[in-house]
């Protein structure tokens, strides 16, 4: 297959394209080796609450300030993750609502803002009620299983 010629493709001035695209008469083949597969970026944590609670280390420091208001050092003794991550990771909540920070003296201290948690809240309750929902199914089969073997014992 020839390699992309400026007199048929246009593409032939972006080098990554030009790795990537080879031009055979009218039609263009994207992938030659067909197992090339472009990796699409990533949507930045700070974008969405859902991005954000996606990191575990995040997750565990919204539980622990949804008791009450938390300094930095405080948050890092007991998760035991270092202060320079604490700080990014609050930074990232904070920048999606999820927590408030005010300042007293010459602590910041950081606490949970329950309204912006409650996409998160209502996305889960349709999945709990779902799980409720085959739970109870499978609790009743359960029983019936059970009174089925207890009818043959009988």
């Amino acid at each position: 297959m020839p390699r992309i010629d400026a007199n048929i493709c246009p593409c032939w001035r972006c080098p990554f394209l030009d790795a990537l695209l080879f031009c055979t008469g009218s039609s263009l083949d994207i992938f030659l080796y067909r197992n090339m597969i472009l990796i699409m970026p990533r949507a930045t944590t700070n974008s969405d609450v859902f991005n954000a609670v996606a990191e575990g280390a995040r997750r565990e420091i919204l539980s622990w300030l949804a008791g009450s208001e938390r300094s930095v050092s405080e948050i890092t003794d007991a998760l035991d993750i270092r202060q320079p991550s604490v700080s990014k990771h609050l930074k990232v909540l904070h920048e999606v609502g999820l927590v408030s920070r005010r300042r007293d003296g010459r602590r910041v201290l950081y606490s949970v803002n329950a309204e912006e948690i409650r996409p998160l809240y209502e996305w889960a309750d349709t999945f709990s009620r779902l799980w409720r929902h085959q739970l109870g199914r499978i609790k009743e089969r359960a029983e019936q299983k059970r009174n089925t073997e207890k009818g043959s014992e009988e």
